[in-house]
């Protein structure tokens, strides 16, 4: 029985890393594509380090994949919002998806570049001056 638990959980680990690389291909900008690699990536590893517990039961085996599972959780999130920070404060331009399409950005009220007064970058904006 953990025979065909664990193949399933691989085949569905496998999938959602496949579903990863694919938003990571076809997504339009940064933001998506880093969206689509941590949240069905995340999932994807955690689903094939549960397989491995599920059919190699030893203590030792089930106890890495508690770290790993772990790792995963704490990391992936805070490395895609400082990727995200880094590349808004940069200016990367949204794509609004797969279709291309601009979309708003409600946070930079039309202005690229630095944040107006924002100093610790060592670039000034003078377009509020």
């Amino acid at each position: 029985m953990s025979e065909l638990i664990g193949s399933v959980l691989v085949l569905l680990g496998a999938a959602f890393a496949a579903v990863a690389g694919l938003g990571v291909l076809r997504f339009g900008d940064v933001f998506l594509r880093m969206h689509a690699a941590t949240k069905a990536g995340t999932l994807g590893v955690g689903l094939l380090a549960i397989a491995a517990a599920v059919m190699m039961p030893a203590d030792t085996v089930i106890a890495r994949t508690v770290l790993v599972i772990a790792f995963l959780l704490l990391t992936a999130p805070v490395a895609a919002h400082l990727v995200g920070r880094a590349a808004w404060r940069n200016g990367t331009p949204l794509t609004g998806g797969v279709d291309g399409k601009d979309v708003v950005d409600e946070w930079r009220d039309g202005r690229r570049g630095p944040i107006a007064g924002d100093t610790r970058s060592g670039v000034t904006d003078h377009s509020t001056d």
